[in-house]
């Protein structure tokens, strides 16, 4: 596996509670489960095909050192697989269930001959992915904007994806609707998906001299009005694309949350620099560098230190009404959220919070959400928060510097634990700023229960 998953920035327990609540419609609770469904096939067309790959990624690591540039990767296509957001199993039984409306019964029939045609298609999106083929529909490009110094473009996909057109991912990514250099079109929701895209790309470029999310310059391709029903927004892999869904009535404003598209658009940065098996602490990891990277983005934007940011991600997504802040909170993981309906924040700040919660919710961490790739990552969220303030000024300047060069200079595995990443930012942050700040990120992992005395008792165990 690699890092080229469905990454979930709407947490999968919180859509799966959603699935089985009475006290919301029932067109909620059909987008909800229908979102979890396509992310769960995704996930699965990526475990299969990038296992094998990152083996072969991570023994290339080890044969020709750290550094790799933006090319070679896109090159080899060793870390080109579906991103996303969501993953989950219910379509099946609203099918067949006698109560179930037939225009919900349409409608989950939908997904699920779509959710068949994708997983149809594994080898094709595979070919695509390592780059033996074309993709099915090439978007027309969009030229290099003198004025921005990136390339952009923006597609509409009308809501397209029914019974009667099941073959969604193939129609990606739909008709043009803005290009790089345009000017603003009618629809909001594209000139959003536009305009926050600009603010990810010059803050990698400013920050850390990274071209767009390859390192070479490539076009960043975004698609709107997806579907009819999806809940949701994800970086998809195998086209190198941004997807948008249009929300509900209790999810929604993917394209104006600018932390939520740093999320997903850091998952493709770490697409092109390393290649972290998405299970586990590993997976926990990936989603914990999205997040960091995706917060930052919003503290920019915002012109915002780190001690005077909320260090909330998300909150633009939850609409009036819901008990909650934010999908997360990197300063008080666990606090994001509390509402009836789904449930509380599941996240931890300390690693011996982990076994209550798996006691507890065991079953759904190792089922659904490969290991508690969205709910463990609060652990290193909340580490990254200490060190950014212990280190003061801009978040960026220092800890986003060594999580940088982490990532980019491949100091880490593909199984990577929270111990080795760890280890990883405190010799980074040696390097590049001396004894004191390397004590600075120390302590930052010691205030969660990172300890590097202790590598057994500090990983994370969710098999047993």
């Amino acid at each position: 596996m690699s890092c080229n998953h469905i990454c979930s920035i709407v947490p999968p327990i919180l859509l799966e509670r959603l699935c089985h609540c009475d006290e919301v419609d029932e067109d909620i609770r059909f987008s909800c489960k229908a979102t979890l469904n396509i992310g769960k096939n995704f996930h699965e067309h990526r475990h299969d095909f990038f296992k094998d790959k990152c083996s072969h990624l991570h023994h290339e690591n080890n044969s020709h050192g750290h550094q790799r540039s933006g090319h070679e990767h896109g090159q080899n296509g060793e870390n080109k697989g579906p991103q996303g957001i969501i993953p989950g199993a219910f379509l099946q039984s609203v099918i067949d269930s006698s109560e179930t409306s037939d225009e919900t019964k349409a409608a989950a029939k939908e997904n699920l001959v779509f959710s068949q045609q994708v997983r149809d298609d594994r080898a094709e999106a595979a070919a695509v992915a390592a780059g033996l083929a074309p993709e099915a529909k090439p978007s027309s490009k969009g030229s290099l904007d003198t004025e921005t110094g990136f390339s952009r473009s923006v597609h509409d996909m009308r809501n397209t994806g029914d019974v009667d057109d099941p073959r969604t991912y193939k129609l990606l990514p739909g008709v043009d609707a803005r290009l790089e250099g345009q000017e603003p079109t009618k629809d909001t929701t594209a000139n959003e998906a536009y305009d926050m895209a600009l603010e990810v790309l010059k803050f990698f470029k400013e920050k850390f001299n990274w071209d767009s999310l390859d390192g070479q310059a490539m076009n960043v391709r975004s698609s709107v009005h997806v579907g009819t029903k999806l809940g949701n927004a994800f970086w998809f892999g195998p086209y190198n694309q941004m997807v948008y869904g249009d929300g509900n009535n209790f999810l929604h404003n993917f394209t104006k949350c600018v932390d939520v598209i740093g999320h997903e658009m850091t998952h493709a940065v770490i697409q092109y620099n390393t290649a972290l098996v998405y299970q586990d602490e590993a997976g926990a990891l990936n989603e914990h560098i999205s997040d960091a990277f995706g917060i930052m983005v919003k503290q920019q934007f915002e012109n915002e230190t780190a001690a005077d940011a909320d260090w909330l991600l998300g909150e633009g997504c939850l609409l009036p009404g819901v008990k909650g802040v934010a999908l997360r909170s990197m300063k008080a993981p666990g606090t994001a959220y509390n509402d009836p309906r789904f449930g509380r924040d599941l996240q931890p700040e300390h690693m011996d919070q982990i076994p209550a919660i798996m006691e507890k919710y065991g079953d759904f961490i190792r089922d659904s959400d490969y290991g508690g790739v969205h709910v463990f990552s609060g652990i290193p969220n909340k580490a990254f928060y200490n060190a950014s303030v212990a280190f003061g000024g801009y978040a960026w300047e220092k800890a986003g510097q060594i999580w940088w060069k982490v990532l980019s200079d491949r100091r880490i595995s593909v199984n990577c634990t929270f111990v080795q990443f760890a280890d990883a930012t405190v010799d980074v942050a040696d390097e590049l700023y001396g004894d004191e700040a390397a004590k600075v990120v120390r302590d930052a992992w010691n205030q969660v229960g990172v300890v590097r005395k202790d590598v057994t008792a500090g990983s994370l165990d969710v098999k047993n």
